[in-house]
């Protein structure tokens, strides 16, 4: 079933199998590393194309009859590019049940985009008569929506093009070795359910750190609202239980096939409990060699996804 076909299927990519086509979009403002990027997976053994038109994809993907994995890149630079319409083409191949799709959303500080464009004396795509400074923030804004239904986000700010390679190699590399990606997400009950969330926890059950003024503008990322909801008399049976069935799951999942597992963790405000919950669940997992990445949904909007301690330094 192609993206324009009817049916439904959970958000979200879907583990490749036999009947399964792999298919990432690959994005990011200019000058994140989208080319290293499509170039990685070329050579990872993806068929690649750069800056297709969104309106060709229904009919690439109709008359594609190959087994191998297909990569796509998109940016605003592309013929008929638009918000409306790659939003479009990642629903429909969300839909589709014979299409195993992710959105690779690559990103960098602003400063660092302008510095390579500056290094590079090329023109910003969205800004060509003005400064590189203004073509980054106008892009930034335009892709809001579309970062915001990233599988995978690899911010590529402090990344060499060696590192990007391994990272990319770490999520990309095709094989039945390869091992499963764990995505822990916080978020806000009140915007819904995020995208391709496989595993959800309702933590608003615990002590609420908004309620006390000291900590309502931290973050779970903060280790002193940590404490506050590490001290609920019922957050380390919750919490060890989570983790002993996440390490029984995830074998299980694994053996299945599964190659990418979202587990959410909500409460009111996705800015306390949840966050407390994804940081150290991440943590748990990761101790026991699991690869994971993490994301914070609604400090992500917020602009809060580092915490600061009162002596200044990254919590």
């Amino acid at each position: 079933m192609r993206p324009d076909a009817e049916g439904t299927s959970a958000d979200g990519p879907i583990p490749p199998s036999a009947a399964t086509k792999r298919v990432v979009l690959v994005t990011g403002p200019s000058g994140a590393g989208r080319s290293t990027a499509i170039n990685v997976l070329e050579d990872l053994g993806y068929e690649t194309i750069d800056n297709l038109p969104l309106s060709v994809l229904p009919r690439l993907l109709d008359a594609d009859d190959t087994a191998r994995p297909l990569a796509l890149g998109l940016d605003v630079r592309n013929r008929d590019f638009s918000i409306a319409a790659l939003i479009e083409v990642i629903d429909g191949l969300a839909r589709a049940h014979d299409i195993s799709a992710e959105l690779l959303f690559l990103e960098a500080s602003p400063d660092t985009l302008v510095r390579r464009y500056s290094e590079t004396r090329r023109r910003h795509p969205l800004a060509p008569a003005e400064s590189a400074a203004e073509g980054v923030d106008r892009e930034r804004d335009l892709l809001v929506p579309i970062r915001s239904r990233a599988d995978i986000l690899i911010d590529t700010t402090d990344l060499t093009p060696h590192q990007l390679r391994d990272e990319m190699e770490r999520w990309f590399a095709q094989g039945d070795s390869r091992q499963m990606a764990v995505l822990i997400q916080s978020f806000s009950y009140k915007r819904g359910m995020p995208r391709g969330v496989d595993t959800a926890f309702d933590v608003r059950f615990l002590a609420n750190p908004y309620w006390d003024a000291d900590l309502r503008g931290l973050t779970g990322m903060d280790p002193r609202v940590r404490s506050y909801v590490e001290a609920d008399l019922r957050y380390h049976e919750f919490f060890d239980k989570v983790v002993d069935l996440t390490k029984l799951l995830l074998p299980a999942y694994e053996e299945e096939g599964k190659r990418y597992l979202a587990i959410g963790f909500g409460c009111t405000g996705g800015q306390h409990r949840s966050v407390t919950l994804a940081e150290n669940l991440a943590k748990a997992l990761a101790d026991q060699d699991w690869r994971v990445s993490i994301r914070h949904r609604e400090l992500e909007r917020r602009g809060l996804t580092v915490a600061t301690d009162t002596s200044g330094t990254s919590a």
